[in-house]
């Protein structure tokens, strides 16, 4: 097979991609062959009776043949086929030693495709298994294993968040001494039926998204030359789901335990002004130091001086970059009293001037940039904002996308699980789950 093909192209002027591509798949089709009569060595044979799973006698009664998509090709499995009379279910138990139940792709191919689905489009994810792989799926195919394979990680995840408490955790890894918890929302497109009754932000008043929650940990090195802060290279854990306030607490805790926050010497948790955020800080990580972003804060600052000096540059710049400096020093009473004196000569500027009070007196005290600074800790949420854009914005937020809640939740499990460095554990232990 191979050598006709190098016959063709010896004589016809070799076309490298052509011939290497038309190799490839003659290598696969041997491939396949060989599989399956490795798969089927067995003859499928079984013993006369065996145990269904409510331990009653199954009795051999056939053998049938099940096509599989492999990563080498299609294949045909011989599997013996029992019958449970009490249960009235038949019995295969080939194909839970194959790893192939309820599906017609190996556990190879399914791997290959909750990879795909998790970094783009269903289609595009099809296209790129074709073109690398030789693997021919549907796009439907995609999605409901990616989504199969997400709702499975989201699944144990929980099974051990069950069991993840202080007196549970086993320290295997050293004390950490700057523990980080990051904690933040953003809104994925949804289907109209997964929004019925929302109130939305726009004109329309008719909401469009869910809030997915995120949540990062992470630990510190210490310091580089400039005497900024540095992350542990590999330290960044994600955990997140579109799920309510109470739920997202249990999984935020679970995580934080789990990487050590009950042992570690300092628990920092960033976040922004949310007051959910800081409602599961203050339930469940009360001695933590609390640091309201940087980043966030200033983009409050940006926003009221644009509102109070609309039609002056100059002075919207000088403004912003006074009490910004300000902010950094820590001397949030300065800018809150600069605030008080502004005039509210609009019911725009009032409205803005009431809000972004409200906003600096509430997290005042987590504002103490310098002191944070001098401790040598984060300030800002860049590790979170970052993850918000991987997990959540470059892959749901694409345009045109709608999703369910139950699509969004399985492909954001996937991607935390893959970004989390936990990708190769996950699928290694995934059938003692």
């Amino acid at each position: 097979m191979v050598g006709n093909i190098l016959e063709e192209q010896t004589s016809s002027g070799l076309d490298l991609e052509s011939a290497e591509m038309a190799i490839r798949s003659s290598v696969h089709r041997i491939g396949a062959v060989a599989l399956e009569k490795i798969v089927n060595a067995d003859g499928g044979k079984s013993a006369a009776d065996i145990e269904c799973s409510a331990g009653h006698k199954a009795k051999l009664t056939n053998y049938r043949t099940k096509k599989v998509i492999t990563v080498l090709g299609e294949i045909n499995v011989v599997r013996a086929y029992h019958h449970c009379p009490a249960c009235q279910e038949g019995v295969i138990p080939k194909d839970s030693l194959l790893d192939i139940v309820e599906t017609q792709f190996s556990p190879g191919v399914r791997r290959m495709m909750a990879l795909v689905g998790a970094k783009e489009s269903f289609d595009s994810g099809r296209d790129d298994l074709k073109i690398l792989a030789g693997v021919s799926v549907t796009d439907k195919d995609v999605e409901r294993i990616s989504e199969a394979i997400g709702v499975h990680i989201a699944i144990v995840a929980e099974k051990e968040r069950q069991i993840v408490l202080p007196e549970n955790v086993i320290p295997l890894l050293p004390r950490p001494k700057n523990l980080y918890v990051g904690i933040d929302g953003t809104g994925v497109p949804m289907t109209k039926r997964e929004t019925v009754g929302r109130k939305g932000k726009d004109e329309s008043g008719i909401s469009k998204t869910r809030e997915a929650k995120l949540g990062v940990i992470f630990t510190q090195t210490g310091m580089n030359k400039d005497g900024k802060p540095v992350r542990d290279e590999n330290s960044t854990t994600y955990t997140g789901a579109i799920e309510s306030k109470e739920e997202f607490a249990k999984r935020i805790y679970a995580e934080a335990m789990r990487r050590g926050a009950s042992r570690a010497e300092r628990l920092i948790v960033l976040g922004d002004g949310a007051l959910w955020i800081w409602d599961i800080v203050k339930e469940h990580f009360p001695n933590a130091i609390e640091i309201l972003d940087f980043f966030h804060a200033t983009e409050h600052l940006v926003e009221f001086a644009k509102i109070i000096h609309a039609n002056n540059k100059t002075l919207r710049d000088t403004w912003m970059a006074l009490y910004r400096e300000q902010l950094l020093k820590g001397d949030v009473e300065i800018v809150i009293e600069a605030m008080k004196r502004v005039e509210g000569k609009t019911p725009e500027i009032k409205e803005c001037l009431r809000k972004t009070i409200h906003y600096f007196e509430t997290n005042r005290l987590r504002m103490n940039y310098a002191e944070y600074q001098k401790q040598g800790l984060f300030i800002g949420s860049g590790v979170m904002e970052a993850g918000c854009k991987t997990i959540v914005g470059q892959r749901l937020k694409q345009s045109g996308m709608r999703w369910t809640v139950r699509g969004a939740n399985a492909i954001i499990a996937l991607r935390c699980c893959q970004q989390s460095g936990q990708w190769e554990d996950y699928w290694g232990n995934r059938s003692a789950a």
